[in-house]
């Protein structure tokens, strides 16, 4: 919603009358009061039922509790082996969603197309994420994400070939279809394996991976697109991230299954989220 709204404002600032750069900052002004606004329903009704209670050397404490839950992990080999597939697939999928654009330019393709696109990417996520939060309560959701990876290794193959404008919309219909499913399967199913008291230390790992892993695919590209000299080559590359990805979450979920006992099912509902 809130990217309608500022895609309009600026796409449309000459008609409106104002220039660019002042319908950018509007732009920017529209989020951060966007972001506050969505924001005071968690601040006010969010309880935390596990945490960790006031220490007197917090600091100290936390640095401990973060090398006991390391050393933890080891010991859980399904969790450690998730979290470096995590590592690998969440970054194929970040390096799409951050490049997308800069890739399309690469390719010549008009700019106000790129946006256009992009909005449908967020249009099509909504409704398939809700999807995938229906189809988490029916199936497993190792499977589900399984598939989500290889959507993702085949959107990767579909990129090297992509030439035209009408193909890159093509392809941010196929990213949305699997963007936020992907992302908020992976937390549902991580809920599922870790240990409840410890959610909060075992997440911010997650995100660790998350966010510690982004450097990797564009990497890869930039790197793979200056050797070969074609952009097309260093996306196509993304895929060996997706490979690496399913072959390592499969290994996790065999692990679980031995060391548990019983597969994994997911929980009926889960977060959603999908953003460019």
């Amino acid at each position: 919603m809130p990217f309608i709204v500022c895609l309009v404002l600026v796409l449309g600032s000459g008609k409106i009358g104002i220039s660019m750069e002042m319908a950018m900052g509007a732009a920017f002004l529209i989020i951060a009061v966007w972001w506050l606004v969505m924001s005071l329903p968690l601040l006010k009704g969010y309880e935390q039922k596990f945490y960790v209670k006031k220490q007197k050397h917090a600091v100290k404490e936390s640095f401990c509790r973060l090398g006991q839950t390391f050393g933890n992990i080891r010991k859980e080999k399904h969790i450690f082996m998730f979290l470096l597939a995590f590592f690998f697939y969440i970054d194929g999928v970040y390096t799409i969603i951050d490049m997308a654009t800069a890739y399309g330019a690469a390719l010549g393709l008009d700019s106000t197309g790129l946006l256009l696109a992009l909005l449908v990417t967020q249009i099509v996520a909504f409704p398939c994420a809700i999807l995938f939060g229906k189809l988490s309560g029916k199936m497993e959701t190792s499977r589900l994400i399984t598939v989500c990876i290889f959507a993702y290794l085949g959107i990767a193959i579909f990129a090297v070939f992509l030439k035209s404008q009408i193909q890159f919309w093509i392809l941010a219909v196929l990213v949305g279809m699997f963007q936020g499913g992907i992302q908020a399967l992976s937390r549902s199913y991580f809920t599922k394996i870790i240990p409840a008291e410890k959610s909060g230390e075992y997440f911010g790992l997650m995100d660790i991976c998350g966010k510690g892993a982004s450097f990797m695919g564009t990497t890869i590209v930039s790197l793979v697109s200056q050797i070969t000299g074609n952009i097309n080559a260093g996306v196509g590359m993304i895929a060996v991230l997706f490979v690496a990805g399913i072959i390592l979450f499969r290994k996790s979920v065999s692990l679980c299954n031995i060391e548990k006992g019983e597969e994994v099912y997911p929980a009926p509902e889960m977060p959603q989220r999908s953003s460019i």
